[in-house]
């Protein structure tokens, strides 16, 4: 069986106040892609309702990069926006539309052990992986645990800095 390890979990990054949908969307969009391939990469949830209090946009993307024949990444993100409406406000003397409502990012990074089904033929090749994972390739595990936290600690700045959140 597939055995998949949360590594990373955001309490979620919540937001209200002035801020760039697009550029969120944008800026967290583009560092992703920058590490994955593009089919690896899908958004199965995009939602949006425009009620009288204003927009409610629900997204999630999930993606996966592969680090070895064994061993993968899968992320997942998901962006909650709130009574979100058009605003336009001046920024360095010009003025600039930008959005005004509730933002909430949430991303999950898993290390997945064995993603193709190689141990499963049998109880005892799925004991084998146990130890393969414990004893032959911990060092190896550590240092793919540390480049998901990495990855999605950097993908939590992203969206903090589109937000202007310090």
């Amino acid at each position: 069986m597939v055995k998949k390890d949360t590594i990373f979990e955001t309490s979620t990054i919540r937001y209200e106040g002035i801020f760039s949908f697009s550029d969120l969307y944008k800026n967290c969009h583009d560092y992703v892609m920058n590490e994955i391939e593009p089919n690896d990469f899908e958004e199965p949830v995009y939602n949006e309702k425009n009620p009288s209090a204003g927009k409610l946009i629900d997204i999630t993307w999930n993606f996966k990069k592969k680090f070895t024949g064994y061993m993968r990444f899968d992320g997942k993100v998901t962006f909650r926006a709130v009574n979100m409406i058009k605003v336009e406000v001046e920024e360095k003397g010009k003025k600039v539309k930008k959005n005004k409502g509730i933002i909430q990012v949430k991303i999950t990074g898993l290390l997945v052990h064995d993603y193709q089904n190689k141990f499963e033929s049998s109880e005892f090749l799925g004991k084998l992986r146990d130890i393969y994972d414990k004893w032959v390739i911990k060092s190896r595990i550590d240092r793919f645990e540390d480049k998901v936290t990495a990855f999605c600690e950097g993908l939590s700045e992203v969206a903090k800095d589109s937000l202007k959140i310090k």
